[in-house]
């Protein structure tokens, strides 16, 4: 075989990352395709040979031997089949050396045809195998080039697309440049297989940190939950079940020097190491630092069939910028971090707050301070929320989900019932009077009066 041939054939293998078989039996198929093209047919059965030595590839035709021929394509005459083979008999099948001396233009392209798209499935099929049980990995790879808002990198020789919203934001791309990245998914789609990778999933961080800290690959310090704005803030809590073990300090490493390893990855992006406690008032307000949290009110509801989980938290007016964050960011992430939803209020207005849950809770059962910091009683809370708001104190309120959308400063109880109504903001409820207002379902005299102080 050519030399040449086969420096071609391995170096096709070797970029593509795909089995010398493949390439090889691609260049059979092209050939079967090129000889029916100028000497035979779809119905003949060719057999292509590739030789080692001598003539580069010989072509058998493959007929069936009969008594009778009905199909000369794909069967000859027993008189026939003997002059080419004596000891033939009937429905034995005969292999004739068809090779041409040379092909045509048109066969030559068909051939060349096939052969690039045999080689993108075999490419496509190598990529499916090599990637699929690596879902849920961190990936080394390398930028290629940058068209626009896409990056295109390099993986263990296979050309990945980095997506726009994959990318973290006003991070600077360029050719060479060697990143880490996330393998969510390997994709089926009409083109073959393709590979989903981020900058920005979560779970992008968790792996950063089990490259960085043995104590997490190794199981001593356990990552519990992670919340990303990638690109600016990561908070992540963990939690050691060895008492010896210290794992915010394992995370954080000697002078920093394991997580500024991490962050130095994704770009300058902070990472916040909390400790997880199984408790979740505690864990709420370690996930607010570095704001000082006051009190934590658990709320337990149920919805649908699924559990709602709240938590009202009450801060210094001092720490309340500092534990809503640069646009909600601390908030939202902590609510994230901590699976709640978290309602921030001042510390002012925790003594009405556990008042009201006093005259609105089952008066079978004693509550105590105890109690009121887990309230199991939905519609106890939505109402002490709705009148404590309404009678002044919400001014002061912010949500972890929730922005002013047209509603002023509003409890999210409250929006709640009026979007039900049928408004979808404070200017749908111009012109309305105290008592058209109190006949909304759900809205008291005092809902009413603030409502009218808002639209003012």
């Amino acid at each position: 075989m050519n030399q040449q041939f086969l420096a071609a054939v391995n170096q096709i293998c070797a970029e593509k990352n795909i089995p010398f078989e493949s390439v090889m039996s691609a260049v059979q198929a092209a050939l079967t395709t090129a000889y029916r093209k100028d000497f035979g047919n779809k119905e003949e059965e060719v057999e292509i040979i590739l030789n080692e030595t001598g003539p580069f590839a010989t072509v058998l035709l493959i007929k069936e031997v009969v008594e009778e021929v009905e199909n000369p394509n794909i069967e000859i005459a027993l008189k026939e089949a003997r002059k080419l083979k004596k000891d033939v008999e009937i429905g034995d099948e005969i292999r004739i050396d068809v090779t041409p001396l040379e092909y045509g233009r048109i066969a030559a392209q068909a051939a060349k045809q096939v052969i690039l798209q045999r080689i993108q499935e075999a490419e496509r099929q190598s990529l499916y195998e090599m990637f699929k049980n690596r879902e849920n990995e961190l990936l080394s790879a390398q930028v290629m080039r940058v068209e626009g808002e896409t990056v295109y990198i390099n993986i263990e020789n296979h050309t990945v697309q980095l997506q726009h919203r994959d990318q973290i934001p006003n991070e600077k791309y360029y050719n060479g440049k060697r990143v880490k990245v996330y393998l969510d998914k390997v994709i089926h789609t009409s083109r073959g297989p393709e590979l989903s990778i981020s900058r920005t999933h979560p779970n992008l961080v968790v792996r950063l940190l089990e490259m960085e800290i043995p104590e997490v690959i190794e199981g001593e310090v356990e990552i519990k939950s992670i919340a990303r704005d990638a690109g600016v803030r990561s908070k992540v809590a963990v939690w050691s079940e060895n008492e010896k073990i210290d794992p915010i300090g394992a995370c954080i490493g000697q002078k920093g020097v394991r997580i500024q390893s991490v962050m130095e990855e994704l770009n300058g992006e902070r990472v916040d190491i909390i400790e997880w406690s199984e408790d979740p008032r505690e864990f709420i307000a370690t996930a607010l630092q570095p704001a000082k949290i006051a009190e934590v009110v658990i709320v337990n509801a149920s919805e649908d069939g699924r559990v709602r989980k709240r938590a009202a938290v009450f801060v210094e007016e001092a720490e309340r910028p500092m534990a809503i964050g640069k646009r909600g960011q601390n908030v939202r992430l902590a609510s994230e971090l901590t699976h709640f939803e978290l309602d921030l209020y001042n510390l002012e207005q925790l003594p009405a707050f556990k008042e009201k849950l006093s005259e609105l809770t089952d008066a079978t059962r004693r509550v105590d301070d105890k109690d009121l910091r887990s309230i199991d009683d939905q519609s106890a809370i939505e109402a002490a929320e709705a009148e404590i708001l309404a009678e002044g104190a919400g001014e002061n309120s912010a949500s972890a989900d929730s922005a002013d959308g047209g509603w002023g400063t509003l409890a999210k109880t409250v929006v709640s019932k009026l979007e039900k109504a049928g408004f979808q903001s404070l200017a749908d409820l111009e012109g309305k009077s105290l008592e058209e207002l109190e006949a909304i379902d759900g809205i008291g005299k005092a809902t009413a009066a603030k409502i009218l102080k808002e639209l003012a």
